[in-house]
């Protein structure tokens, strides 16, 4: 199959990666040189720019950072809408605003375009190990198409509904994964304010009802305050915008996600926006003065 792939960066680039392994004949972009120079060393095409990568392809999926990125690309002009013949599938795989997935579904159905709106979970570790939760809106027929590549890139691959639907499931993600960082984060503070060793500690409750994929991949780096970025503060700052956004459009009440977002917020600015939202731990410390020495 031939393939689109707009957004080459620590999400796309390994799922790219995937797909060129997986026998598709991929042709990328990105905004920036060397992640194009990734995608040609695993043995993609590097395109010129967006609509060099759309022209021909039989499926565009795109992996950006925000809902202006997406507008730009797809709905911009010699963008994806204006570049992708008819009957072209365009898989949104970033995590933006429910609204603007459906606007983009919208537009492209005037120009017989498919689209799916398909935000992930998992992180940098589940893009690299092609495990990635993928929650998937958009009519069943896309979805049925879509779903041999979608089956490249991750384990759990599920249709929830039509298109939007995608966007609002990854918020929920997000707040829920938010919300267990800063628990965890209070966690090592009272276990070490307490006397008490933090991996011994977190370990007890991994195996125990609190245990959780967070616990099971970030215990260790987060006692030992290994914050590089997986998923920085910055992102999650987004989606925990796009989160209460969500809430606000569904006229519901979610006070600990805003609780959340203004940890999350606070990271930010503090400094950390760039470091791994596990950093929530260093928003914990220094809300009770208790900032260790740099490990």
């Amino acid at each position: 199959m031939k393939l689109g792939f707009i957004g080459l960066g620590v999400m796309g680039a390994p799922m790219a990666a995937h797909l060129v392994a997986a026998g598709h004949d991929v042709s990328g972009f990105d905004v920036n040189a060397a992640a194009r120079g990734k995608l040609e060393a695993a043995g993609g095409r590097a395109a010129g720019d967006a609509g060099d990568a759309v022209a021909g392809a039989d499926v565009v999926i795109t992996m950006l950072p925000d809902h202006p990125q997406v507008e730009a690309v797809v709905l911009g002009a010699g963008g994806v809408l204006d570049v992708a013949g008819r009957g072209t599938l365009l898989i949104d795989m970033s995590t933006i605003r429910p609204e603007t997935s459906i606007a983009v579904a919208e537009a492209a159905r005037d120009k017989d375009i498919r689209v799916l709106d398909a935000p992930v979970s998992g992180g940098q570790a589940g893009a690299e190990q092609a495990t990635l939760s993928i929650m998937v809106g958009g009519s069943e027929a896309d979805f049925a198409a879509a779903k041999p590549v979608l089956e490249v890139l991750g384990k759990t691959i599920v249709h929830v509904g039509p298109h939007g639907s995608g966007q609002v499931v990854k918020a929920a993600n997000q707040l829920v994964v938010g919300g267990i960082y800063g628990l965890v984060a209070e966690a090592i503070v009272l276990l070490e304010a307490s006397g008490v060793d933090a991996a011994t500690g977190l370990d007890v409750l991994a195996g125990g009802l609190a245990g959780s994929r967070i616990l099971e991949l970030k215990r260790k780096s987060m006692v030992d305050r290994q914050f590089g970025p997986g998923f920085r503060i910055d992102l999650h700052h987004k989606d925990m915008g796009i989160a209460l956004a969500a809430a606000r459009q569904a006229d519901v009440a979610l006070p600990l996600t805003g609780l959340v977002a203004q940890l999350v917020a606070a990271g930010r600015a503090m400094g950390y926006g760039s470091l791994d939202h596990s950093a929530l731990l260093k928003v914990a410390e220094q809300l009770s003065g208790r900032v260790p020495a740099e490990v």
